[in-house]
């Protein structure tokens, strides 16, 4: 699985929807006019330390197995990257119809487990197994990572839309060092909240919280539903719950 720095995408030969994608995400990453929230991520985008990756569409039958190659290889590599990196995997899109923030909500939570079933590492020792402990966040090849996800279907939650499915995959190794300063990481974290509040029409979404805090759940943040709404359970655990069940 080869990842791109943006430079490559612009320069190499390649399939121009993979060209139109990183095209789109770096302009609305770097949009001065109207600043993505995520402070950090434009941070990243502007010192050129993402790397990117492009999928089949989620329902092809190699989709999951690409994504865990692409995970798998960035795993092995972040460090080199660069201090804001994050992993940035766009997915093919179809001539279908734009699918509903729920569909797609099933189809990111189902490449999770699929993924994680590919996964030949092994899961932290530090990091709990269930994701009702606030210290849990989604793992692969030992590693720690904080998931996003955009898609075509956010209206409400701008901050949410991409014209493509979108995933971007933070180390929290990064994080950890993005927050080393603790007076520094208060006002980034309220500055973040600023924007939100401008860039999306919806509220901010009361799952928005902060990695370790008694009240905090990783995988709520993974994917925002374009409402306040949240699941009930972790999608994630009660598919790999079925999966398991299946197999045996």
């Amino acid at each position: 699985m080869v990842l791109y720095k943006q430079e490559e995408v612009v320069r190499l030969e390649m399939e121009p929807w993979k060209k139109d994608a990183v095209q789109k995400f770096s302009e609305k990453i770097s949009n001065e006019e109207k600043p993505f929230p995520c402070i950090p991520a434009t941070i990243g985008q502007h010192l050129g330390h993402f790397r990117f990756g492009f999928l089949p569409y989620p329902e092809e039958a190699d989709s999951t197995s690409k994504l865990a190659l692409a995970l798998g290889e960035y795993a092995k590599s972040y460090r080199k990257y660069g201090k804001y990196t994050s992993l940035v995997l766009f997915y093919k899109d179809t001539d279908r119809d734009i699918l509903s923030v729920a569909q797609y909500e099933k189809l990111f939570w189902e490449q999770m487990k699929e993924c994680s079933l590919l996964d030949s590492g092994k899961w932290p020792a530090h990091i709990p197994s269930d994701a009702g402990n606030p210290l849990w966040e989604y793992c692969f090849n030992g590693e720690q990572f904080f998931v996003y996800c955009g898609t075509p279907a956010h209206q409400q939650r701008q901050s949410r839309h991409f014209p493509y499915l979108m995933l971007a995959i933070t180390p929290r190794s990064v994080l950890v060092e993005f927050n080393s300063v603790e007076a520094r990481a208060v006002k980034i974290k309220a500055d973040i909240r600023k924007r939100l509040v401008a860039y999306d029409s919806a509220p901010i979404h009361p799952d928005l919280n902060t990695y370790g805090n008694e009240n905090n759940f990783e995988w709520k943040q993974y994917f925002l539903r374009d409402n306040e709404s949240s699941p009930v359970s972790c999608p994630f655990h009660y598919l790999l719950k079925s999966s398991e069940k299946t197999q045996s």
